[in-house]
């Protein structure tokens, strides 16, 4: 038997940060994942979870695991394959460092993730972005601070890890005319702002509590802001713009939606895939396609280079006098 507390804490806290140079959020993401696993593992085996060996988690187990998270956490497809994605990523670690695991990694990495629908993406119109950007209270340290984390957000695409992630020094100095970031997979990313930006950036830094932290982003306590906080103001913020354009109200807004609205309107100004890969920092130009299929505008143009089938008349063969009569509207006339 091989004693999970020996390899899953090298694998998070050592192969993960040192060989895998992965970000703190992804590290804090598979933490918690992992904990929901062990917490669950233990439970379905009646032991402690120190007591926990890698021979529990056998596929068996962790299917149940993954259906419990939709079925009874609520979390969503893409949630579930993110899990799967990470046990088979600590397997992938320990075949090379537990041998007698070689087997149970090998029916663990055959688990197949599990389709899911790929429904259109939310984003905003103009009109519904310029009201959400309007509506936080700039008479208030917090209304300045979320005004300038929105137009960041959407000016320069941003995932909300990246946005609650900036430091000062990603600030292009002393003009603030630019922000590097650091995006998924470690690949950074330098992106030009508007004047508009740069404007509500020096709002904010000129009232910025002082404080030890480097975060860009900070409470009134000068702590780091975090991602669900945002997503909270975000909510607020939504509910006041909606009394100003009713049509937010048909649409499901998250931090994430900014970055799928800037993404929209590079697509419709440039028409160009490439560009909003470059901006957005894809890995490929595959994760772009979402956009091309929500895009109302490309569908018409597509339909425009098209000739539209001719429509043959029909007629009422063997339909009786009174039918005929009834339908030109003569009957009893």
């Amino acid at each position: 038997m091989t004693a999970l507390a020996t390899h899953l804490p090298r694998f998070l806290y050592d192969h993960l940060p040192s060989i895998r140079n992965a970000s703190t959020h992804t590290i804090d993401n598979y933490t918690y994942g992992f904990t929901l696993l062990v917490n669950y593992a233990a439970k379905q085996a009646g032991v402690e979870p120190c007591e926990l060996e890698v021979e529990h988690l056998e596929p068996g187990l962790v299917v149940d695991f993954l259906n419990h998270l939709e079925e009874v956490r609520g979390n969503s497809v893409r949630t579930r394959n993110a899990r799967l994605a990470m046990i088979k990523s600590f397997f992938n670690y320990l075949q090379y460092r537990a041998p007698a695991c070689l087997a149970l990694a090998g029916q663990v990495k055959q688990i197949p993730e599990k389709r899911r629908d790929d429904p259109l993406i939310d984003y905003l119109d103009r009109d519904e972005l310029q009201a959400l950007l309007d509506a936080p209270n700039i008479k208030t340290r917090l209304g300045v601070r979320d005004r300038a984390m929105l137009h960041l957000c959407y000016v320069a695409g941003l995932r909300v890890s990246e946005l609650v992630g900036l430091r000062v020094a990603d600030l292009g100095q002393p003009s603030l005319d630019s922000v590097r970031v650091m995006g998924k997979g470690r690949r950074e990313r330098v992106r030009p702002l508007w004047c508009e930006t740069t404007s509500v950036l020096k709002d904010w830094l000129r009232i910025r509590p002082h404080s030890g932290d480097e975060n860009l982003f900070v409470s009134h306590r000068g702590r780091a802001i975090g991602r669900h906080a945002f997503a909270r103001r975000i909510a607020h913020y939504v509910q006041a713009a909606e009394k100003k354009v009713p049509s937010l109200r048909a649409k499901h807004i998250t931090p994430h939606c900014l970055r799928h609205t800037c993404a929209m309107h590079i697509y419709q100004e440039t028409k160009d895939r490439r560009a909003v890969s470059l901006w957005l920092g894809h890995s490929s130009m595959q994760s772009t396609e979402v956009y091309v299929r929500a895009d109302p505008l490309a569908s018409l143009d597509i339909l425009a280079l098209g000739v539209p089938p001719k429509i043959k008349k029909g007629s009422f063969r063997g339909a009786s006098d009174r039918l005929l009569a009834l339908l030109n509207g003569t009957e009893n006339s």
